[in-house]
């Protein structure tokens, strides 16, 4: 074993801080705040794990979204923590479901509903533009898709946003007027 000593912490004065805590704004690069899988392995979850496991797991590691997989790790969709919350539980209990019959394939967003972030473009706007597009979409996650190599890159999220700019980033839901026009011009 090693001798380590311990020193005391007086003489310091400033903390080191990685780039990714650096100063950003609205007007800096989208990539400063997407979360690429290249650099962070992206939160999966399984097609058969049920829901009510699915909601205890992301809630204990702090995580509101989950890409969904098949058993050969194959992308299927997408599962936030709102998805799974005990109202939309309650519809399937009165739908006639069991309870422990349900999986996140029940409630989760397939990838044939989704809307993504293309990388490429991705790399030429800016916080603003992406904060523009998730209010007007009412988007809380949003995937970001390389469409030359046909992948799922990463996600970009409105609460790490919020969070690395330290303002409020209101994203609501849309109202039923909006999601009935965007179905129908989509």
């Amino acid at each position: 074993m090693k001798s380590l000593t311990l020193y005391t912490t007086n003489p310091v004065d400033e903390l080191v801080v990685t780039h990714e805590h650096a100063v950003i704004s609205l007007g800096s690069s989208a990539l400063d705040i997407f979360t690429d899988f290249k650099d962070v392995n992206p939160f999966i979850i399984d097609e058969n794990i049920s829901a009510i496991e699915a909601e205890r797991l992301m809630k204990k590691s702090h995580v509101r979204l989950k890409l969904v997989v098949d058993h050969d790790k194959k992308f299927l969709g997408v599962v936030s923590l709102d998805d799974l919350n005990n109202q939309e539980i309650m519809k399937k209990l009165s739908e006639g479901y069991d309870r422990n019959d349900l999986t996140i394939t029940d409630f989760f967003q397939p990838k044939s509903k989704l809307k993504a972030f293309d990388y490429a473009e991705l790399c030429h706007a800016t916080i603003f533009d992406v904060v523009e597009v998730l209010k007007n979409n009412a988007q809380q996650h949003c995937l970001v898709i390389d469409r030359t190599q046909h992948k799922i890159r990463g996600v970009i999220s409105a609460s790490d946003i919020a969070r690395r700019l330290q303002i409020a980033v209101d994203i609501t839901k849309a109202s039923s007027f909006v999601g009935i026009y965007n179905a129908v011009h989509v």
